[in-house]
């Protein structure tokens, strides 16, 4: 990822094609080390392309990959055990608060 945001930081820059070298410097200025692999696969792959057309068809991609949200509802149990122990819980619970109430037997103590 650090490859990636130098070479996007020089094209900010205004570095149409950065090179290894751009990258290395760029790299080298916050203190990470450049991967010279990475680095020659990553300019491999970006030769003679377009940012703007490779961010495009980067968020086509990530449109559908689907984004948390809904997946929790969908793996919530739907039955069983599992769905009938916390409407347990519910009713243990009304029950102890109605002995509570009943501990003061109809008496206030300021009737």
């Amino acid at each position: 990822m650090k490859v990636i945001a130098a070479y996007l930081l020089a094209v900010l820059g205004g570095n149409a094609s950065p090179s290894a070298k751009d990258l290395k410097s760029i790299l080298g200025c916050v203190g990470a080390e450049a991967d010279d692999d990475r680095i020659k696969l990553l300019l491999s792959q970006v030769e003679g392309k377009d940012i703007t057309e490779l961010i495009a068809a980067g968020r086509e991609k990530l449109a559908s990959v689907p984004a948390g949200g809904g997946s929790v509802a969908v793996a919530a149990p739907t039955g069983g055990a599992a769905a009938a122990a916390p409407a347990e819980e519910k009713k243990e619970e009304k029950k102890e608060e109605k002995e509570e109430s009943d501990d003061d037997m109809g008496f206030s103590l300021f009737d």
